[in-house]
C-alpha cells in the first residue's frame, strides 16, 4: 500500500506505534522469550519489561512519558495548521480544553465508570494524566514564546522539587520524605483525590505530579518546534544534532538531580522528567533521522498502523477480548509448538490479532481522534 502524503511527520506515528507495542503485548512477548531461551541477555531484557518498584528506572517506566512527549511534538504542527486554516483563537482554546477533558473522561471510563461503583472507582488515570498535562502545556505554548516556555518549564520542575523534596507529609509518621507515605505528593492525593487511590497512600497519576508532567509535554513541544522550524541553515541533519545534544544535556541534568531528588516514575520527579526526556528526544531523533531525513520507510507500516490508532488499542484491550479471538484462531497451532515455547507464540498470536484489528481500521481510514 502506498504511503498517503500528509503534513504529518511519519516518524511521529512510527515512534508512537513502537512505544504502544509494549502495551499491546510486546512486553509480555519479551518476557515469554526469556522463559523460552533463558540466558543473561534475555533475562536482562525481560527485567526491563516491568516497572521499577520505587526509585530507579527501567524501560517499562519510559513508555508512558514517551507517549506524552510525542503528543507534545505534534502540537506545534497542529496549532500552525489550525491557524493557517483560519480557525479562531477561541476555537483553538476550546479544542485544546475539550480534548484534555475528554481524555480525563475516557480514563475514568477505562477505570470502570460504567460499573457505577463510585466509591471504589479510581478517578486518576493514564489518559487523564496525558489529557491534563498536555492541555496545560498546550495553553502555555499558545500564549508564550520559547524563552518564556523555558522559564515556565524550569519553574515547574524546580518548584515541584522544592515542594516534594522539602515539605514532609503531615501524616507521614516520620517516614522518608521520598516514600509514598512520607511524601507531600502522596499526602495531597490522600486528602484531595476522590475514590480509590492506586497504591492506597499515593497515586502514580495523582494530583500534584501533574505539575512535572506538564514539563514532559513541554519538552515534546520544544522538540516539535525545533523540527518545524524553517530558519536559514537549520537543515534536517542539524536538527538531529541539536536533538542529540539536548538529549545529552537532559540526561546529565537528570542524573545530577537524581542525587538529591531520586528518579521516580510514581512521583514523576523532576529528575525522572529529565532522564525520560533525554530518552524520548533521542528516540525521536533516531526515528526522525531514519524515516523523515533518510526516508527509509518500508519497515514502518507495522508501527504506523499501531501509532495512528494508539488510544483506540489502549481502550479496546480493556473492552474487547482479543485473547479469546487469538485462542480460537491460533490456539490449535500454538499447541503444536514445543511446550516451553507456547507462551511466546500465544503472545505472538495476541499481538497479531490486535494488529489486524488496527490494520482494518487503518485501511478504512478510521481513526479515533480525541
Amino acid at each position: 500500500m502506498k504511503n498517503v502524503k500528509t503534513d504529518r511527520l511519519m516518524s511521529i506515528d512510527a515512534l508512537r506505534g513502537f512505544d504502544m507495542l509494549f502495551i499491546m503485548g510486546g512486553a509480555a512477548l519479551l518476557i515469554a522469550l526469556a522463559e523460552w531461551f533463558p540466558c543473561p541477555f534475555t533475562q536482562a531484557i525481560a527485567e526491563q519489561m516491568d516497572h521499577v518498584e520505587w526509585h530507579g528506572l527501567r524501560h517499562h517506566d519510559t513508555i508512558f512519558p514517551l507517549f506524552l512527549f510525542i503528543a507534545g511534538i505534534s502540537f506545534p504542527f497542529s496549532l500552525a495548521k489550525q491557524r493557517q486554516n483560519g480557525r479562531s483563537e477561541w476555537a483553538i482554546h476550546r479544542k485544546v480544553i475539550v480534548r484534555g477533558l475528554m481524555l480525563v473522561f475516557l480514563g475514568v471510563v477505562y477505570n470502570g465508570l460504567l460499573d457505577f461503583d463510585f466509591e471504589s472507582l479510581r478517578y486518576a488515570s493514564v489518559l487523564g494524566r496525558i489529557g491534563l498535562a498536555w492541555m496545560f502545556a498546550a495553553l502555555i505554548f499558545i500564549h508564550t514564546g520559547w524563552k518564556t516556555r523555558v522559564g515556565i518549564t524550569s519553574v515547574l520542575l524546580v518548584g515541584y522539587w522544592l515542594v516534594a523534596g522539602f515539605i514532609p507529609a503531615p501524616d507521614g509518621n516520620g517516614e522518608d520524605i521520598f516514600s509514598a507515605q512520607g511524601s507531600f505528593v502522596g499526602y495531597v492525593d490522600r486528602i484531595l483525590l476522590p475514590g480509590r487511590i492506586y497504591y492506597g497512600n499515593i497515586d502514580p497519576e495523582g494530583i500534584l505530579s501533574v505539575i512535572p508532567a506538564i514539563g514532559t509535554a513541554l519538552l515534546g513541544m520544544f522538540t516539535g518546534e525545533l523540527v518545524k522550524s524553517k530558519r536559514n541553515g537549520l537543515t534536517p541533519g542539524k536538527k538531529v544534532l541539536w536533538m542529540i545534544l539536548a538529549g545529552i544535556v537532559l540526561l546529565a541534568i537528570g542524573l545530577l538531580w537524581n542525587e538529591v531528588f531520586p528518579i521516580n516514575k510514581k512521583m514523576w520527579t523532576s529528575s525522572f522528567v529529565m532522564v525520560v526526556g533525554a530518552y524520548s528526544v533521542l528516540m525521536f531523533a533516531l526515528f526522525y533521522l531514519i524515516i523523515d531525513v533518510l526516508e527509509w520507510r518500508r519497515w514502518t507500516l507495522f508501527f504506523t498502523v499501531i501509532g495512528m490508532n494508539s488510544i483506540t488499542i489502549y481502550l479496546a484491550q480493556r473492552f474487547i477480548r482479543f485473547s479469546y479471538t487469538s485462542e480460537k484462531l491460533f490456539g490449535g497451532l500454538v499447541k503444536l509448538m514445543p511446550e516451553n515455547s507456547q507462551t511466546f507464540f500465544t503472545q505472538v498470536a495476541y499481538i497479531a490479532v490486535c494488529w489486524l484489528f488496527l490494520y482494518v481500521l487503518y485501511r478504512n481510514r478510521i481513526f479515533l481522534k480525541v
